[in-house]
């Protein structure tokens, strides 16, 4: 049995609503477009939402919008994709890793209040703290009461990198409500797709202008034709892509129950295997949205072993995620060193991604969770005896 990584739930809808789009004129932003902001602003519950070319694009946005300008500096985590960090270096400004909770695997709320403090009190010498840009890792929300306490202490924006996390709920409230803004990320293997896509969202009017004329080259409401206000960017999301992204909205609380359901196939599956722990939402998660299914590894040197033993069998495994502090890139420019945070680093060795999308089958389940464990305690086994010997 070769089992995918992962793959989209589409349906006869989406096929209808790319055909009618190909089958009319189109606009670069035009009533499909407007139809599937007005789904997602209703879903998540905030007055605005902006379509964009991919959630990278949306966070570079939401970084001008919050001000963040060349020389400041950003509160963010390094256990995330790069992009969470980029979009930071984009401005010109600084991201400034905080470790993450071991449990959660977000940002370590105590650990962000005291590095905000210290920051705040350094001024003019370090940069001026502009932001947080919290990261709701593999749909688990960030613990954002104290990370709004923090920002409203210090004045500082809060924007929500929820691109792994559409349709989570924090303490009863949905993740896109609880910063300044928002942004989601429609990538194939995320919970809804467009293909490639993102969206912003937000309660502030002026945020939601300024988006508009930042995604379309800076073209304002009152500009004539081709006169620009601002510098802006390509940064559209097309009618094809928001003609799917308007039906997989619509399907989005159905796509939802179908991945939790397989996380309950794998949970019931894996708990109580000493080699392997399972993901479990944490105290304040109403509801984890599945990204992916990552478990970690009790012997983290035995990870990649275990992926390329994996893989010999037709069942892809990935490591998620690498550091970003550790990226080649970030070690070249800032002078990163392993063990600057030992948590993420820790989480990093051990984190294994498992085969999960909601069109799973429950043999395919079966097939993964005995091939995983079957490696590992042969594996351990062989590692036992060495140690003894």
């Amino acid at each position: 049995m070769t089992i995918p990584m992962s793959e989209p739930d589409i349906s006869a809808a989406e096929r209808a609503a790319v055909d009618e789009v190909l089958r009319t004129p189109t606009l670069s932003i035009g009533p499909r477009l407007v139809r599937f902001e007005r789904a997602m602003a209703s879903y998540v519950g905030t007055r605005h939402a902006v379509g964009v070319s991919s959630g990278t694009a949306g966070l570079h946005l939401c970084m001008i919008a919050a001000g963040v300008g060349e020389g400041d500096l950003v509160l963010t985590t390094p256990f995330s994709f790069v992009a969470s960090a980029n979009c930071i270096l984009y401005t010109g400004a600084r991201p400034v890793f905080v470790d993450i909770d071991r449990q959660s695997l977000t940002i370590d709320t105590e650990a962000l209040a005291w590095k905000a403090k210290d920051l705040v009190r350094g001024g003019r010498r370090r940069g001026r703290l502009k932001a947080i840009l919290p990261v709701h890792v593999f749909g688990q929300p960030a613990d954002m009461d104290p990370i709004r306490e923090i920002a409203e202490r210090e004045g500082l924006a809060v924007v929500e990198d929820a691109c792994e996390a559409i349709g989570a709920l924090y303490n009863g409230q949905p993740v896109g409500t609880l910063g300044d803004a928002a942004v989601f990320a429609f990538y194939p293997n995320k919970q809804m797709t467009t293909g490639e896509g993102g969206m912003v969202v937000t309660d502030d009017a002026a945020w939601d202008a300024l988006l508009r004329s930042l995604r379309n080259q800076g073209r304002d409401v009152f500009d004539g034709w081709l006169t620009h206000t601002r510098l802006g960017y390509n940064y559209r999301l097309d009618e094809l892509r928001a003609a799917i992204g308007a039906v997989q909205v619509a399907r989005l609380d159905e796509l939802l129950t179908s991945r939790a359901r397989v996380a309950e196939w794998y949970h019931a599956r894996l708990e109580g295997f000493d080699g392997v722990t399972p993901p479990v939402p944490a105290p304040w998660t109403t509801r984890m949205s599945w990204f992916v299914y990552v478990v970690q590894l009790a012997r983290p040197a035995l990870r990649d072993v275990v992926i390329r033993e994996l893989e010999t069998r037709g069942i892809p495994a990935r490591p998620y995620f690498p550091p970003i502090h550790l990226q080649p890139f970030y070690r070249k420019r800032f002078g990163f060193k392993p063990g600057a945070f030992p948590v993420t680093e820790a989480a990093a060795a051990s984190c294994l991604a498992l085969p999960f999308f909601g069109g799973m089958r429950e043999q395919q389940v079966d097939e993964v969770c005995g091939a995983l464990r079957e490696i590992v305690e042969t594996l351990s086994g062989r590692s036992t005896r060495r140690a003894t010997a």
